[in-house]
C-alpha cells in the first residue's frame, strides 16, 4: 500500500463528481488508486444513515452489521467516514453491529452552534446512542479528532463505555497545534491539497457555505484544548493507544505520556508510520485492534 507521510500530502485524484453522480462513490482525503478502496458510500449512505437531533444540530450517522455495538469515529478536519472504511469492513465480518458517526461539521453532519470541543463531541455521541436505542456498553474506535472524542466519551459516560481504541491520540497541552499545522492556517491552504475531495465534500456537505467558517472555529478550538491526566487518569474502561512510530501529530513521546496515566491501558507502536497509520498499514493496526476487542466480547 503506497505510504503517505502526513494527512496534508496529495496522494494523487480519484473518482470524480460525475462518478459520484453515476455510482455513488464515496472518497476521503488523500486517497489514491494505491488506497484502500470503501465497499460503501461511508458517510453519504442514505440506505444505512439517518439524522439525529442532538440539540443545537444534527448529526448524520449510519449502522452497519449485527452483534457487539463498536462506534467508529474518523479525523477532524480533513477527516470523514470514508477513510475508516477498511475498519468498518473488517468489523462487520467479524460480527460486530458499527455505528459509524460523522462529526458537526464534517460531511453530512451540520455544525450547529456550539464550540466544537470534545466535552460537547462526546455528548453529540451520547445523543446519538439514544437515537439508536442502543442500551448496552459499547465498544470504540477512534482516529486523531476521533480518537479523543472516544477518550472524553469514556470518561464522561463510563456506564456506556466497554473499551477504547485511541489511534493518534496523546497527551495535548494547551497550544499546542499538532504536527506541522500552523495556527493561522487557512482553508484554502489546506483545500489544496486535495481540491478533488473538498469538491465531492461540497455535494455531500448540508451546509457548504459554511465551511471555511466551521474551519476556522474548529482550528481556534483546537487551539485552546488540553487533553492530560484529568481525562486519561478517569478512564476507567480497558483502552488501547495506537501510534505511529513517526507520527507527526500525536508524538510517541505524547502518546507514551498518555498511556502511562490510564489505569487499564494498552499500547501499540506500529513501526516506521505517521499519522494515518491504519492507512499505512491497516495489517498491523488491525492485528493489535482485534484481539483487544476480542477480550471484552
Amino acid at each position: 500500500m503506497k505510504r503517505i507521510k502526513t494527512i496534508i500530502l496529495t496522494l494523487g485524484l480519484g473518482f470524480t463528481i460525475n462518478s459520484l453522480a453515476q455510482d455513488n462513490t464515496v472518497r476521503y482525503f488523500g486517497q489514491s488508486e494505491a488506497s484502500y478502496q470503501p465497499t460503501q458510500p461511508y458517510g453519504m449512505n442514505e440506505k444505512a444513515g439517518k439524522y439525529a437531533d442532538v440539540g443545537d444540530t444534527k448529526i448524520w450517522y449510519e449502522i452497519y452489521g449485527k452483534g457487539d455495538p463498536v462506534v467508529v469515529l474518523h479525523g477532524g478536519l480533513v477527516g470523514s467516514p470514508a477513510e475508516m472504511g477498511e475498519f468498518i469492513d473488517n468489523l462487520v465480518k467479524s460480527q460486530y453491529q458499527v455505528i459509524s458517526i460523522t462529526t458537526r461539521g464534517h460531511a453530512k453532519s451540520y455544525i450547529g452552534t456550539a464550540k466544537p470541543t470534545y466535552p460537547q463531541k462526546a455528548d453529540d455521541l451520547k445523543k446519538v446512542l439514544e437515537n439508536t436505542n442502543i442500551k448496552e456498553k459499547v465498544s470504540l474506535i477512534g482516529f486523531s479528532d476521533g480518537g479523543y472524542t472516544a477518550l472524553h466519551f469514556a470518561k464522561q459516560y463510563p456506564e456506556q463505555t466497554k473499551q477504547v481504541v485511541a489511534i493518534g491520540a496523546g497527551e495535548w497541552a494547551k497550544g499546542y497545534i499538532q504536527g506541522s499545522r500552523k495556527a493561522d492556517m487557512k482553508f484554502a491552504d489546506i483545500a489544496q491539497f486535495d481540491p478533488q475531495y473538498w469538491q465531492q465534500q461540497a455535494a455531500i456537505r448540508p451546509e457548504p457555505n459554511k465551511t471555511e467558517e466551521w474551519f476556522e472555529q474548529a482550528n481556534t478550538t483546537y487551539n485552546e484544548t488540553t487533553v492530560s491526566k484529568e481525562i486519561f487518569s478517569h478512564i476507567q474502561a480497558p483502552t488501547l493507544l495506537v501510534v505511529g512510530e513517526k507520527d507527526q501529530n500525536a508524538t510517541l513521546d505524547s502518546v507514551l505520556n498518555a498511556y502511562k496515566m490510564l489505569p487499564k491501558g494498552s499500547l501499540s507502536v506500529i513501526p516506521n508510520a505517521n499519522h494515518p497509520v491504519f492507512i499505512e498499514n491497516f495489517s498491523a493496526v488491525w492485528n493489535a485492534v482485534q484481539p483487544f476487542l476480542a477480550q471484552q466480547k
